[in-house]
């Protein structure tokens, strides 16, 4: 009598680009590497599967370029980014895109119970002219602490969690994004009105100052406009 014949069944495997940034590039010397990882993988494997210790917190994952939760599910060929946390903490100033996402997750609080965000961008005509483009300078060693000095005074006004502020420099495009702010509170009240305040703050007090590039010129603009 002939015997059964039993087949083993293995577990289908993928290969994903993973790219490391900033710190964690220099920390383990990789910019850029290929994984093999199960079919059935998720986000939030790559870093184990990396074997690099323990995660760093605050670290973000972008999957082809787009922000991604820990548990999107992964596919052949996708490019894996890891984020580190942004030197500045919650109030930053960046020469690269500044990305609502990583703002609002400064300020995640188990006791809040509204988040209120503001996002400023380079609109196309301002006092009569067409606008091409705007460049930020700033004072930068100065900005940041005021920065926190002004989400001290707004702990000091309203009932907050957390406030975070990040702010481009360099130039910025018609339509991209300058700054952006996000407020968690208890109360949505407080969450609004305490953002409200947060920009026409900023504006006033950060050394912070923008060129107005325009069609047939350009002109420094102040702070608080």
């Amino acid at each position: 009598m002939a015997k059964a014949r039993t087949t083993g069944f293995t577990l289908g495997r993928m290969q994903v680009v993973i790219r490391l940034f900033a710190g964690l590039r220099e920390h383990t010397g990789i910019s850029r590497r290929q994984l093999e990882l199960d079919d059935g993988a998720v986000v939030g494997d790559v870093w184990g599967a990396l074997e690099l210790g323990d995660e760093p917190p605050g670290l973000l994952y972008a999957v082809n370029r787009s922000y991604a939760d820990r548990d999107q599910p992964l596919v052949d060929g996708d490019e894996v980014a890891l984020i580190p946390p942004v030197s500045g903490g919650a109030f930053r100033l960046t020469q690269g895109p500044v990305n609502l996402t990583s703002v609002v997750v400064e300020v995640v609080d188990e006791k809040a119970g509204a988040i209120a965000t503001f996002l400023g961008t380079v609109r196309a005509q301002s006092r009569g002219r067409d606008v091409v483009a705007l460049e930020y300078e700033a004072y930068e060693e100065m900005a940041e602490e005021v920065m926190a000095e002004i989400a001290d005074e707004l702990r000091s006004r309203y009932e907050l969690c957390k406030v975070a502020m990040s702010h481009r420099l360099g130039r910025v495009e018609v339509g991209e994004t300058s700054v952006a702010i996000a407020v968690s509170a208890p109360h949505r009240q407080d969450a609004l009105a305490a953002c409200a305040d947060t920009i026409e703050a900023l504006k006033a007090r950060v050394p912070l100052w923008k060129k107005e590039l325009y069609v047939g010129g350009e002109e420094w603009i102040g702070r608080g406009s």
